[in-house]
């Protein structure tokens, strides 16, 4: 099996690759069924792209995972990322649609002041959009529109009308993803219930003493998560975000150890991965409003 990876880091290269023509240096609409037929392969972008897939064309090899297309499958790729088909030796015809387009293109506009916000470029394979009908349609009405300014000759507003278009695409995408996070609403809170035991178990044995504070990463790696994913997926359930679930959880932790009298205040902080007792004391009075020695006293 070939293992190269092909490197496209230019809209032209990846137009190229499709023997598509290259309307904008920037910025390229496909629609798959216009390119050329195409072995499987893997590549790294210096792009962002976004892959609307209608028709299951093979396995998907996303970072580590495989993942099996669906139809109306949308999946968010960030520059860097490792994205590709299984290669089974055979050649196929693309169907679909694809965006593409360079970070330079929305540099000093709104969207590049906002894209970190967008932050399913980040997700897992996964953890792909999966569209209804009615939602792949207007993500295609968006490409289209697109799609239509580029075909426009080159003007002072392109930059910032083909912007205002992609970003209209992208909050389509965060509304579809907030629709997927309810309809998934019975997964979700299974995730939560395993974080719940995860951070439960941490903090049970010498764990925390022994690694320091579980971060977000370390949670949503155990769980199978990708962080940014793992992150909305809590905010959306419980209001809070991920590291806030994390401190409370710890924070409740701490109560019952501070309130044994044979530990120290700089024990109970250690034992919580603390390096510096000093660091727990400015949480804790942070979400509590007291002390650790304040909360004590109080409580005796």
């Amino acid at each position: 099996m070939d293992k190269k990876i092909l490197h496209l880091e230019t809209v032209d290269a990846y137009n190229k690759l499709l023997e598509i023509e290259t309307l904008h240096p920037l910025v390229s609409v496909i629609d798959m069924s216009q390119a050329k037929p195409m072995r499987h392969m893997r590549h790294t972008f210096g792009l962002y792209v976004i892959f609307l897939k209608e028709v299951k064309c093979g396995d998907l090899r996303y970072g580590r995972h495989y993942y099996d297309y669906q139809e109306g499958t949308l999946v968010c790729v960030a520059p860097g990322q490792v994205v590709g088909v299984e290669d089974n030796g055979e050649v196929f015809q693309p169907k679909g649609w694809a965006l593409v387009f360079h970070p330079d293109l929305i540099r000093g506009t709104s969207l590049g002041q906002h894209i970190k916000e967008y932050t399913f470029f980040s997700y897992e394979s996964n953890e792909a959009l999966h569209l209804s009908e009615r939602e792949r349609e207007m993500v295609v009405e968006c490409l289209q529109k697109i799609r239509h300014e580029l075909e426009h000759a080159i003007d002072r507003h392109s930059k910032r009308l083909i912007a205002i278009n992609i970003e209209m695409l992208l909050d389509y995408c965060l509304r579809f993803y907030e629709r997927q996070f309810i309809t998934r609403s019975n997964v979700n809170r299974d995730v939560l219930t395993r974080f719940e035991r995860l951070l439960d178990d941490y903090f049970a044995g010498d764990r925390a003493q022994r690694d320091g504070l579980p971060s977000v990463k370390y949670c949503a790696g155990e769980l199978c998560l990708s962080p940014n994913y793992f992150g909305d997926l809590v905010k959306k359930e419980t209001g809070k975000t991920a590291q806030e679930y994390i401190q409370l959880k710890l924070i409740g932790v701490a109560k019952e150890r501070i309130l044994d009298p044979e530990r120290t205040i700089g024990q109970v902080a250690y034992e919580l991965g603390f390096q510096y007792p000093q660091h727990f004391t400015r949480l804790f009075k942070k979400v509590t409003g007291y002390t650790p020695n304040e909360y004590r006293a109080r409580a005796n």
